[in-house]
């Protein structure tokens, strides 16, 4: 492999990881500020106020989406191993 098909494929491997960690993050980032205000709100500050629902949103998410997210990388995967294979 030459350093430009090395380079090409860190980035794809850093796209990647932003493409499938990414919609995670942020929904839960969301969630995290919203629950925030609404503690700031209501002067309830509990911790239990902010894992459980993060929790149950990122679960929720992963049951919508995992299926893509695990074709997404099986492919890159096979892509890898045919690489490797030359």
């Amino acid at each position: 492999m030459t350093n430009g098909e090395v380079t090409t494929l860190m980035q794809e491997v850093f796209f990647l990881a932003v493409q499938l960690g990414g919609p995670l993050l942020v929904i839960s980032m969301l969630v995290g500020v919203i629950i925030a205000i609404l503690q700031a709100a209501t002067q309830i500050h509990e911790q239990t106020l902010t894992f459980v629902p993060k929790l149950l949103v990122i679960g929720i998410i992963l049951v919508l989406t995992g299926g893509t997210m695990l074709q997404t990388l099986q492919d890159f995967i096979r892509r890898i191993f045919e690489l490797i294979q030359g």
